[in-house]
C-alpha cells in the first residue's frame, strides 16, 4: 500500500487541503473560460476535492489517480447526481495510456512535482486535449527541498518561467500564472515555513 493509499481516509480532514482547494478553484474559474459542456480530467485527483468544488461547471469529470484508496474515498462522497457526471480511473499516466475521448480541460493541484519527466507529461496532456482545450496546474514555487523533508524523488517546486517554456515547447499558448495560496508547514517543532503556490493556465493551439 502506497503512502497516499494510507493517507486517503483522513485526507479531507486536513483543513489546509480544503483551504488550498478553495483558493485554487476560485483562481481557476477566473483564469480559464469554462463552459458547462466541457469534459474535464483531474490529474492526480486524490479524493477529488478540486473536482467536487468545480463539478457544477462541467458536464463530465474523470478522476485519474494511481491510488485506489484515494479514488475509493472520492467514490464514497458521490451523491446520486454525481454518479452520472463522475467516473474514476486508476491509472499511472506516466507509464500508462488513456484511450478515451479527448478532454476540454485538464487540471491538477500539487501533483506535478511528483512527476519524474515533466516534459513528457506535458506532451501527454497536450495529446489528451481537444484543440483549444485548457490546462491548469497548481503547484509549488521553487523551494529548498524542505517541503518534502529533503526527498530526492520529487521536484522542489518550479520556476514558473521554466515551466512556461516547457508548455510552449509542447504546443501550448496563452500561458498565464498567478500566486494563489500559501502553505504554512511546521518543519521542526515550533519552526514554521511558508510555501507559496502558483496556478498556471495555458491553451492548446487550435488545429
Amino acid at each position: 500500500m502506497s503512502d497516499f493509499d494510507q493517507r486517503a481516509r483522513d485526507w479531507d480532514k486536513n483543513k489546509m487541503h480544503g483551504e488550498r482547494t478553495n483558493a485554487v478553484a476560485g483562481q481557476l474559474e477566473k483564469m480559464v473560460r469554462l463552459r458547462p459542456d466541457m469534459k474535464a480530467m483531474e490529474f492526480g485527483a486524490g479524493t477529488g476535492l478540486l473536482s467536487f468544488h468545480l463539478k457544477e461547471r462541467f458536464s463530465q469529470i474523470t478522476l485519474v489517480d494511481t491510488s485506489q484508496e484515494m479514488l475509493k474515498a472520492a467514490e464514497a462522497k458521490m451523491e446520486a447526481g454525481d454518479l452520472a457526471k463522475f467516473r474514476t480511473l486508476q491509472l499511472n499516466l506516466e507509464t500508462g495510456e488513456y484511450r478515451g475521448d479527448p478532454f476540454d480541460i485538464i487540471y491538477s493541484q500539487m501533483v506535478l512535482h511528483h512527476v519524474n519527466d515533466i516534459q513528457a507529461m506535458v506532451k501527454k496532456f497536450h495529446s489528451l486535449l481537444s484543440p483549444g482545450g485548457a490546462l491548469a496546474i497548481a503547484d509549488l514555487y521553487s523551494e529548498d527541498g524542505s517541503f518534502h523533508d529533503g526527498a530526492t524523488d520529487v521536484h522542489h517546486g518550479f520556476d514558473p518561467e521554466n515551466l512556461e517554456k516547457i508548455l510552449r515547447n509542447q504546443g501550448f499558448q496563452s500561458c498565464k500564472v498567478v500566486p494563489c495560496f500559501v502553505i504554512t508547514k511546521e518543519i521542526t517543532p515550533g519552526n514554521f515555513r511558508e510555501y507559496p503556490v502558483f496556478l498556471m493556465s495555458a491553451v492548446k493551439e487550435n488545429q
